[in-house]
């Protein structure tokens, strides 16, 4: 039995869905977030047996996210932004201080750096990798500068060598946004194991989901785990002392549960993810103008979150696909400083990232989804195949 998810609603097959006024039914969604047996179980175990907040699960969880990541501590919190906002708080980040980040991604990334008073600042990404471009960056590096937080978009790794060498040489922290790269390695190494602070987010569309809001921070530095630990607990030192302002931003048990099942099945998810990614690649190489996304190899491991093609004819495929019951996404349609409240509290306008607005204009992401069929992704290639074949083609700029 399939399922397909709209906005948290799980409706049995199909969603119905308006498109070009008619009522059409949507039979390939773009992600299928699993729930199963299993989770089940351990979400009624944890309501009948545990704490309701901080219990067993929770701390279970903790310990064996940072296992899998391949670091020391991790610290769940309620969701991937505020795991951004502890992370961000943790350095001693303060009023006015900034944090370069990319604006091809999410909002969260660079609000998270306004909930910790600190002053959004991007840098443009690398139009080849859809990740931040370090040598901008390095350029965009002054003395207010304090973090630097790379952006792991649609599931790749950013390019994090350079940028933590050019932090270390400036006295800087790196606080990676992970929301969407649960288990991607650079140069072998798993996305949470190099960076200063590395946040994700488990909301229920990403690679694993708690069912709900979640997040993770994962770090190798004891005191910075200490602090965080406590920033999510209300400032707790003890029951009743507390020696920090503090957040309500802790993770409850159910969700922990449902988050441990999760992450024992993440790797095999993930390696399905990437032989449906290598499908894809074989089928769209050389199909009209798309630009397929950058293939895996020795020093970048996609979990592939997202599988994102780019063609000049974006909004026109999209219909065609939704039209022909394939469901289609665009990771965003609005660059971060072009969003109304950054043009209006910043100042920003149209063509200071051109890279990421041409991202914005051209990327289209197909579905994506451990348990997506060879016979599902063949009729989604080939539908794309037939859009071009008699609407034509041009190079896309």
């Amino acid at each position: 039995m399939r399922y397909i998810f709209i906005y948290g609603i799980k409706s049995q097959y199909e969603a119905s869905r308006q498109v070009n006024t008619r009522s059409i039914y949507l039979k390939i969604p773009l992600s299928n977030p699993i729930f199963n047996e299993e989770m089940k179980n351990a979400a009624i175990s944890a309501l009948e047996h545990e704490w309701y907040v901080l219990g067993e699960s929770v701390h279970k969880f903790e310990e064996e996210f940072a296992k899998y990541c391949e670091a020391k501590y991790a610290v769940s919190v309620s969701s991937g932004t505020n795991a951004l906002q502890l992370a961000l708080i943790s350095t001693g980040i303060k009023p006015g201080q900034e944090v370069i980040t990319s604006p091809a991604s999410f909002i969260a990334s660079a609000n998270a750096a306004i909930h910790a008073n600190a002053v959004p600042k991007f840098a443009d990404i690398d139009l080849t990798t859809y990740t931040i471009d370090p040598d901008l960056i390095k350029k965009s590096i002054n003395h207010d500068t304090k973090c630097l937080m790379p952006v792991h978009i649609y599931g790749r790794p950013a390019d994090i060598d350079p940028i933590e060498e050019m932090a270390k040489e400036k006295g800087l922290f790196v606080v990676a946004d992970a929301a969407q790269a649960h288990g991607a390695r650079y140069n072998g190494r798993r996305v949470g194991s190099i960076e200063d602070l590395c946040c994700f987010s488990f909301y229920s569309s990403k690679c694993m989901t708690v069912c709900g809001d979640g997040g993770m921070v994962v770090t190798n530095n004891e005191e910075k785990a200490n602090l965080i630990s406590k920033l999510r607990d209300c400032g707790r030192k003890s029951k009743y002392e507390h020696d920090v302002i503090g957040y309500t931003s802790r993770l409850n048990n159910v969700n922990a549960a449902i988050g441990r099942v999760q992450l024992r099945h993440l790797d095999h998810w993930n390696s399905l993810r990437v032989k449906i990614a290598e499908k894809y690649n074989k089928l769209l190489k050389g199909v009209g103008d798309i630009i397929i996304p950058p293939a895996n190899d020795s020093k970048y491991e996609s979990s592939y979150y997202l599988y994102v093609i780019r063609t000049s004819k974006r909004d026109d495929l999209k219909r065609w696909l939704e039209d022909h019951g394939i469901q289609c996404g665009v990771h965003y349609p609005i660059p971060i400083h072009l969003q109304p409240i950054y043009k209006k509290m910043y100042g920003y306008k149209q063509g200071e990232f051109a890279n990421s607005e041409a991202l914005s204009k051209t990327a289209l992401s197909i579905p994506m989804s451990p348990e997506l069929t060879d016979e599902e992704v063949g009729f989604i290639c080939e539908t794309i195949s037939k859009f071009f074949k008699q609407r034509g083609d041009k190079n896309l700029t």
